[in-house]
This record gives C-alpha cells, structure tokens and sequence, in this order.
C-alpha cells in the first residue's frame, strides 16, 4: 500500500505539474505576504482572491484523487493495453478537474508567449525554442520547410513578412499547406496525431512510474536483508564505501 501512494503521489503531482494548475494569471506578487504590508484593511481583494485559488486548486485535486482511488491502473509501459488505459484515465482526470490536455497545453504556452511578438520569423524561432525545452522531437524536419516556406515568401514580398499582413499571410498558408501536403498532413487528422502524443506521454509516464516503484521495491529489500544482519560497529565502517 505505501508503494502504491507513493507511485499515485508522483503520478499526482507529475499531472498538475504537467497540466499547469497554477498557471501565470494566479501568480501572486511576493509583497503581498510580507508582515504588516502597509496596514492593509482585514479584508483584501488579494486575500480573497489567494482564497479563490486555493479552493480551486484543492477542488482539481480532490477529483484527480477520487478518479485515481477508483480506477485502476497497471504499471506496465511495455503493453499497449495498459497504456491506453491510463492515458484513457488522464484524459478523464482532465476531463473531469478542467485541466489542458497536451497538446491544448502547447497552444497556451505558444499564445501567450507569442502574442507580443509582430513578425513571422520571430514568431516561428519562438515555436521552435518552446518545441526544443519541451523535448520534442521535430523528427520530420517541418520547421525547416517552413523557415524555407517563409524566406520564399518574403523574397516574393522584399520585406520581412508581418503577422498582420493579411496578404502576406495568405501567400504563408498557401505555402504551408504545400508543406503539409508533403508531409501526408492533414487537418482531418489532427485529432488522431493528438491521440497519438497523448499515448506517448502516457507511456512515459508509466516508464518513470514502474522506475520508481522498481527503485522503491529494491530499497525497501536491501533494508529487509540489512536488518536481518548483524548491525556493525560503526567505527568499522570505511567511509569511502559511501562516498
């Protein structure tokens, strides 16, 4: 039992830390909670709204636990059943707590740290880096298609080409949609590619779950065969053997 709350612990906090519960329109500025801020009235916009939050976030947490205390969930990475399953429990989680799927959670990080910025290139250097820090795999070489994409159309316009140029963006498409005609991409199967991400992460997931859960069974092993032995003095002990 011990195991198994502490593989459902990890897998908890792996969820709302990968689902961004907190996310930057609850950050709370660090003054607030300095003693005797300013002799502030009792009651404060910020406090309730920190009330707010909280409530929330316990609120999320309580559902994922309730939906995980019930449904089972075999660590097994290597079986495709077992990972469909889980991913098929993730997505009730999600479902039922109002939490982003990933590729939802992708878009978000994407708009919110893109909406500032004018040109294309930028804009696809930024994609790039977010898709790099993610560790996500560009395995059929799309960014450079597109990079290649847009330096034609700006050879076409003779200026760098704006997000608000309504007639350069249109060339952009035109040429995006050849890229994806390339790669067999279609918008049609958006929602499959997105299943597809979704059972991958959930079979990272379980690798790291039955990782854990080998390294606490081997711990709590070696702790059994120690006990079973005679304690040494510990002057005998050669420090280097634990270093």
């Amino acid at each position: 039992m011990a195991l198994a709350a502490r593989s459902l612990s990890r897998s908890t906090r792996q969820l709302y830390a990968g689902q961004s519960v907190l996310r930057s329109e609850y950050a709370i500025p660090s003054r607030s909670f300095a003693k005797g801020a300013g002799g502030a009235p009792a009651s404060l916009k910020g406090d309730e709204m920190l009330k707010g939050i909280f409530f929330d976030v316990k609120k999320k947490f309580e559902t994922a636990i309730g939906i995980l205390r019930k449904e089972k969930i075999t660590i097994a990475p290597e079986d495709p059943a077992a990972v469909a399953q889980y991913a098929k429990v993730m997505q009730t989680i999600r479902e039922k707590a109002d939490l982003f799927s990933e590729s939802q959670r992708i878009k978000h990080t994407i708009d919110s740290r893109t909406q500032d910025i004018s040109d294309v290139r930028s804009y696809l250097l930024a994609v790039k880096d977010i898709r790099v820090k993610r560790g996500l795999i560009d395995d059929l070489g799309a960014e450079t298609m597109m990079m290649d994409a847009l330096n034609n159309v700006e050879k076409e316009l003779k200026k760098p080409l704006l997000r608000n140029d309504k007639k350069g963006m249109g060339l952009l498409k035109a040429e995006f949609d050849k890229v994806n005609q390339k790669l067999g991409i279609r918008k049609e199967d958006l929602p499959k590619l997105e299943e597809q991400l979704e059972l991958k992460l959930a079979k990272a997931q379980l690798e790291e779950l039955k990782k854990d859960a080998l390294e606490a069974m081997e711990t709590q092993k070696k702790r059994e065969e120690f006990k079973d032995e005679e304690m040494p003095e510990v002057k005998s002990l050669d420090i280097r053997n634990f270093l």
